[in-house]
């Protein structure tokens, strides 16, 4: 096996990578092209990349690492790239999908002459793989083949960009492969075996079709039971603790342990696995707190995108030193975190926003941590509950005409915003949290429902609705998914990106292939799951 090293410029997920191979350059990146690549001239590392390349060593770049060996981007024009590929990036169209452009995505490549039937370092165009970014390089027939080029693309609604590109010693992909399954292990491997051609799989020569799948997240509540012990628990409307009428009355629910069942999803084809930690660590030493060795145990062998939420925020370690939201974000990002999420913290911002008459202050942690790591890498996680009113008239926010009225037959409600768990209510609707968090810089919303929690009665489909209409990027509709059906609905009746399940997969009631399955039937397209590797 080939020496392999990692360039670790604070900009990447490098624990992920490292546990995709064993131990040649390769280039991650997750975040902002300009931070990226002033990161790499101030680590003087600019010029020994262009002399690597230029030595024909074998090189890997991903998502940015790819984006680097262009011209320059949109989303800091002022900062050049390598330029070692024409061509620069530009910012995907919002007016008709959702922007970042997040989930599972193809990278079809046409070959002919002797290369007919072959893959290209293990590409399949039946396979799906893992994109989280803004800005592509759109694709053009024939002009970076002219140059020598292999190309892959992908299509994001109208618009066809480039996947990944190749040629000689060099390999880059604008998705991830340590993120994408068994199909990204694939190329990843033909990479550091130096297989640049190798005849395709016959199984996946078809494939499930072109174009950003439907995507499945399991979901995790983390926290610890009434021994200490970290477990994965469930809550009824966010009661985690077991109804009186049970052997074990009073106790915090216990569903398994964390490690072992995000692995047991990943194994199921979950697309993505997220943690929400909802123990307070008050007295643990920050780099110590328990979920980062969670995230690295997980990291070890679930290679789909990993988020974890709570405690994302400003704080003062047990010696009593400062560490900032930027700073915990990456010592999660550090032990195998895609994503981070950040809930009752993003409220207080917002009603803080709108305080400054809708300034931004640049402090906050959304602000922070999309500036150095993306807009894709900050989700807000949104408790809402309804409030029923007679008429739009009775309140100052903004209400929907509901087809569930109130408990005493009223016609509207709108959706208050919570902190805590949903313990306190806040003056604060439901849009205008997500405008004011898109505002920030926050990349994906993920869409809890109070009323749902725990009743496996199916998504509130007015509520995502209400949220999809007021902003560009993607949504999560959470809470309430008892039944694979409740997975189709959503995503025929809603703009919704992705669904989330818990308690159903948690109890053993469905598997998430049950889903999957449920929605190929459906005509939904979804990332099938794979195990060659």
């Amino acid at each position: 096996m080939p020496v392999v090293h990692l360039l670790d410029y604070v900009a990447g997920n490098v624990r992920s990578l490292v546990n995709a191979i064993e131990k040649s350059l390769i280039l991650p990146g997750v975040g902002h092209f300009g931070h990226c690549l002033l990161q790499f001239d101030k680590g003087g590392y600019l010029n020994p990349i262009r002399e690597h390349l230029a030595a024909g060593k074998p090189f890997l770049g991903i998502c940015v690492g790819l984006q680097a060996l262009f011209e320059g981007s949109e989303e800091n024009p002022a900062v050049p790239g390598l330029s070692f590929v024409r061509g620069k990036l530009s910012r995907f169209d919002d007016h008709d999908k959702s922007v970042p452009h997040i989930g599972w995505n193809s990278a079809m490549h046409v070959q002919t002459g002797p290369f007919r039937g072959k893959s290209f370092y293990g590409l399949q165009n039946g396979s799906k793989y893992y994109y989280v970014h803004s800005y592509a390089v759109p694709y053009r027939q024939g002009s970076l083949e002219a140059e020598g080029w292999t190309v892959a693309t992908a299509k994001y609604g109208r618009e066809e960009f480039v996947g990944a590109i190749g040629r000689k010693n060099v390999l880059a992909t604008q998705f991830h492969p340590e993120k994408s399954g068994a199909a990204g292990l694939r190329l990843l491997k033909s990479f550091l075996q130096g297989h640049q051609w190798e005849d395709a799989l016959p199984s996946m020569l078809r494939g499930p079709g072109q174009g950003l799948t439907r995507r499945v997240i399991a979901c995790l509540d983390v926290r610890t039971n009434d021994h200490g012990d970290l477990v994965v628990t469930k809550g009824d409307q966010y009661d985690v603790r077991e109804k009186i009428e049970t052997k074990t009355a009073g106790l915090v629910r216990n569903l398994g342990k964390p490690v072992d069942m995000a692995r047991k999803y990943y194994e199921q084809g979950a697309d993505e696995i997220t943690f929400l930690n909802i123990t307070s660590f008050r007295n643990c030493p920050l780099a110590d707190l328990p979920m980062l060795e969670i995230l690295r145990k997980t990291a070890e062998t679930v290679f789909v995108p990993l988020t974890i939420g709570g405690g994302i925020r400003d704080a003062v370690d047990a010696d009593g030193s400062a560490v900032s939201a930027l700073d915990i974000a990456s010592m999660y990002f550090r032990s195998g975190a895609d994503k981070v999420s950040i809930g009752s913290d993003a409220v207080v911002a917002a009603l803080e926003y709108y305080q400054r008459g809708k300034r931004l202050s640049g402090r906050t942690a959304i602000e922070t941590i999309s500036a150095a790591y993306g807009i894709q890498a900050v989700v807000v996680s949104v408790d809402p509950k309804r409030v029923y009113v007679r008429s739009s008239n009775e309140t100052v926010h903004r209400t929907i005409m509901t087809s569930h009225p109130g408990p005493n037959d009223e016609a509207y409600c709108w959706y208050q915003c919570t902190v805590k768990g949903g313990r306190e209510s806040t003056d604060l609707d439901v849009q205008q949290l997500v405008e004011a968090v898109e505002a920030m810089g926050a990349g994906e919303i993920l869409l809890n429902c109070i009323d749902k929690d725990g009743s496996n009665s199916g998504f509130d489909l007015e509520l995502i609705q209400a949220v999809k209409d007021c902003v560009k990027i993607p949504v999560i509709a959470s809470s309430g998914a008892g039944i694979p059906a409740h997975f189709g609905e959503v995503f025929t009746k809603t703009p919704a990106d992705a669904a989330l399940g818990a308690g159903m997969f948690h109890r053993g009631e469905y598997t998430v292939n049950d889903v999957k399955s449920y929605l190929v039937s459906e005509g939904l397209l979804v990332r099938q799951l794979e195990d060659t590797v």
